[in-house]
């Protein structure tokens, strides 16, 4: 029985997987159909991880990408460990690319509910 629990973990860990990839790859497409271009996906240190940084103008933009089944568990799944890690990704991310120095910084979140619906962006969520 207990093999089954592990398969049954690891089938849930894929589902999530793959969920939250598609997530992210149709954030991008939504971002990229409201202006903006996008600069890296997937960016990763050490220290954080950002699931998209896109810019526009002069604004440089780490965005969070998070797909849940209701909103409310949406909107708190970025915990304020979560945000310092994006925040020194993001430094870190400016500081190896000289050309976005001057750039203003922004984190954004994009939250999926359902893949049928547009997402609910939440700009300067932080």
């Amino acid at each position: 029985m207990a093999h089954l629990r592990k398969d049954e973990q690891r089938q849930n860990r894929k589902r999530a997987y793959f969920r939250g990839r598609t997530a992210e790859t149709l954030a991008s497409a939504y971002l990229r159909c409201k202006g903006y271009h996008i600069v890296a996906r997937g960016y990763r240190k050490p220290f954080g991880e950002i699931d998209i940084i896109a810019r526009r103008n002069n604004l440089l933009i780490a965005v969070e990408v998070k797909s849940r089944h209701q909103m409310q568990a949406a909107l708190y799944a970025v915990s304020t460990k979560q945000k310092y890690r994006i925040n020194k990704a993001l430094e870190a991310f400016v500081m190896e690319r000289p050309r976005f120095s001057d750039f203003t910084l922004r984190m954004d979140v994009l939250l999926f509910t359902s893949f049928l619906r547009l997402p609910r962006h939440i700009e300067n969520a932080w």
